[in-house]
């Protein structure tokens, strides 16, 4: 079962991989525990990597699930409830895709 919210975005990132080196991704939606990419180029389970997002900068995540062209990732660490949410006024502009506070 999901434990939080997904939001979609539209986010490319660069993330960085212990083996592959330097990957482009797609987020295509984030939530406070993780983020669904629609781009996995050969990912698979348990594999890590880092990327650089607003407001949280440098976080770690692993892949927890791999199905045709997406994956979805857990983050490392918890990101804080209000550091999300001003991420989020980032990654969606448009306030009627974001929830209502």
């Amino acid at each position: 079962m999901r434990r939080a919210t997904r939001h979609p975005v539209d986010y490319p990132v660069i993330a960085e991989h212990r083996d592959r080196g330097d990957l482009s991704m797609h987020i295509a939606n984030v939530s406070a525990h993780g983020f669904m990419i629609d781009n996995a180029a050969e990912l698979q389970r348990g594999e890590r990597v880092i990327i650089r997002l607003p407001v949280i900068g440098r976080i770690e995540a692993y892949v927890i699930w791999v199905s045709e062209e997406r994956a979805g990732f857990q983050f490392e660490r918890i990101v804080r409830l209000d550091d999300f949410m001003k991420m989020m006024d980032i990654l969606q502009p448009n306030p009627r895709l974001r929830n209502r506070r």
